[in-house]
């Protein structure tokens, strides 16, 4: 189904529940990109920058992200125990080895603030998780319609 087979797909998700509903709904969908999570804001971190699997400890420069694994999209949701997905987001997008990765917001808030500051902090895409199990199918069809398969990422990054 996807065309971007081996790209993978960063999940940043706390809820279990949800987690293995998103991975559900994927595989239902043929969805054949690895699939990653962090379940919080220091595991994307650590993650993006391969800290602590290296030798690297906090207080030095970080070993080259580009070195680390890059996924081509990062799902994030944004409360997230410890650093929360806001902060994460602000963060990747002030990095310029990392700002070029499409980040799209998946959370239940619809609140107009967090969804007005998230594209100000330069979210690719904000999308409300529904409650309903029907829309959320929808949603993330959406979702790996356009960002698996349709979106062309910039290749200067």
């Amino acid at each position: 189904m996807t065309k971007k087979l081996h790209e993978p797909l960063l999940v940043v998700e706390d809820s279990n529940e949800d987690f293995r509903m998103l991975q559900r709904l994927m595989r239902r969908m043929s969805v054949q990109n690895p699939i990653h999570r962090c379940t919080n804001g220091d595991e994307v971190l650590e993650f993006l920058y391969r800290l602590g699997n290296d030798g690297y400890t906090k207080g030095e420069d970080p070993p080259n992200p580009k070195v680390a694994l890059r996924p081509s999209v990062i799902l994030l949701d944004l409360n997230l125990p410890g650093i929360d997905g806001r902060d994460i987001l602000d963060r990747l997008k002030q990095d310029k080895s990392f700002k070029g990765i499409p980040i799209v917001v998946f959370t239940t808030s619809s609140n107009p603030k967090d969804i007005e500051l998230c594209y100000q902090k330069g979210a690719n895409g904000y999308l409300v998780k529904p409650m309903d199990a029907q829309e959320l199918k929808k949603t993330i069809q959406a979702f790996v319609d356009y960002w698996l398969e349709a979106n062309t990422p910039s290749v200067l990054d």
